[in-house]
């Protein structure tokens, strides 16, 4: 239990910034699910551009480091290219 009024304030923003930054974790695992999903080239395009949006976004809000973004960026990329056209 916190003692003091900031430290209760804390407690309340850092739950709410936890909740927001799960969702998009959420929303960013179920973006690479969807691509790892796709089975032709074309829908792997389609896919890539929302995926790197979104790591993109998650990178810039801290949620992720901007390396790990990068990384799963290039690995959906080969994915995306060894699939048939």
């Amino acid at each position: 239990m916190p003692h003091h009024k900031s430290a209760a304030k804390r407690v309340i923003t850092n739950e709410k910034s936890r909740a927001r930054n799960v969702a998009a974790r959420t929303r960013m695992r179920g973006a690479i699910r969807g691509m790892r999903g796709a089975t032709t080239r074309a829908e792997a395009a389609a896919a890539y551009r929302n995926v790197c949006s979104v790591l993109d976004r998650v990178a810039a809000k801290g949620i992720i480091k901007k390396e790990t973004a990068s990384r799963q960026k290039a690995r959906l990329a080969r994915f995306a290219a060894k699939l048939p056209a």
